[in-house]
């Protein structure tokens, strides 16, 4: 009789286990893996948007910085983690578009193992040039100057692979000049050498702003869809040359498999957060770029888009990187 009554309180304690609903997301710290050091615009953007997020969600959002390989050693660490919501990470097109075609190997497939959650930033790069070295003032003559030229050119960009190094290499495609590729380790080397005359031209951000406001460099184009929030008068290179367009984004993934409800939860949560006014506008203070709602359709055909762009100029200039 003992052993029959026990039964029957385990199945009941069992039944009322399973019908008890489960606690509603999130319950606990969400960790935000961010591909680059503190300070760079990716963990701005993070940061930025992590502390207002986590006041909609009840739960802290804390920032996990994992830099190395180009966004890859955190992608394979996001990617490897239990997919409940609770480990997201700031992921960017160079890791979705550029890496796999890139590297030799890679520690995941971007494409199959995250799912978007929602875009955050967009920015662009602008080509910026040594007024002395090549005295221009607009796309159709750097064009010119760079066609009827006796000598090489010379160009710089933050590192083998870069948009900023992709993005030359398109216009070189598009409009048939010819100008000799120089890595240097970041945007602020690329800037100074452009300055000093060792090369003649660059795609910048944050780094070629400053000087071209100043009058050390000088503006030609900008790389985006639209103009460029900071220097409004300056045309596009797709004004000028249609189709080109380099757009740098960052956006918020989850591991695959996550489910669709924690999911839709976040990205309702994180678009709140970007449309706030004070959040774009540290944003866009700091130089991380512009929020970009979008509806989650057009954010997918924007990774596959890049993806088959970037693969096609990286393919065709035979670079690889086997790190």
């Amino acid at each position: 009789m003992h052993w029959l009554i026990r039964f029957i309180a385990a199945i009941s304690i069992a039944i009322s286990t399973t019908a008890a609903p489960a606690q509603p997301y999130p319950t606990r710290p969400i960790r935000l893996i961010v591909a680059f050091p503190p300070g760079g615009a990716t963990d701005v953007v993070a940061r930025t948007i992590g502390t207002p997020l986590g006041a909609r969600l009840g739960q802290t959002v804390v920032v996990d910085n994992r830099p190395g390989s180009n966004g890859n050693l955190a992608a394979e660490l996001a990617a490897r983690s239990r997919p409940d919501g609770y480990t997201l990470m700031v992921g960017s097109d160079s890791l979705f578009g550029i890496n796999p075609h890139l590297y030799a190997t890679m520690p995941v497939d971007p494409m199959k193992d995250f799912v978007p959650v929602a875009n955050l930033v967009a920015n662009q790069v602008v080509l910026a040039v040594n007024p002395s070295v090549v005295p221009v003032n607009d796309l159709r003559e750097f064009v010119a100057f760079a066609r009827a030229s006796s000598k090489p050119l010379f160009y710089a960009s933050i590192g083998n692979g870069s948009q900023h190094h992709l993005a030359m290499e398109m216009l070189k495609q598009q409009t048939g000049i010819s100008l000799t590729h120089v890595p240097y380790k970041g945007g602020g080397p690329a800037a100074i050498a452009v300055v000093s005359g060792e090369v003649a031209a660059m795609f910048g951000g944050g780094s070629v702003v400053p000087l071209i406001k100043s009058g050390k460099l000088r503006a030609i184009a900008a790389s985006g869809r639209q103009r460029y929030a900071s220097l409004p008068e300056l045309p596009t290179i797709g004004e000028i040359f249609p189709g080109y367009e380099v757009t740098i984004w960052q956006a918020l993934f989850a591991p695959a498999g996550t489910p669709a409800a924690i999911v839709d939860r976040l990205r309702t949560e994180v678009n709140a957060v970007l449309a706030r006014p004070d959040v774009a506008a540290r944003l866009i203070a700091s130089g991380s770029g512009e929020p970009a709602i979008m509806p989650l359709p057009d954010f997918t055909a924007m990774i596959r888009s890049d993806y088959e762009k970037y693969g096609k100029v990286i393919k065709e200039i035979g670079l690889k990187v086997d790190d």
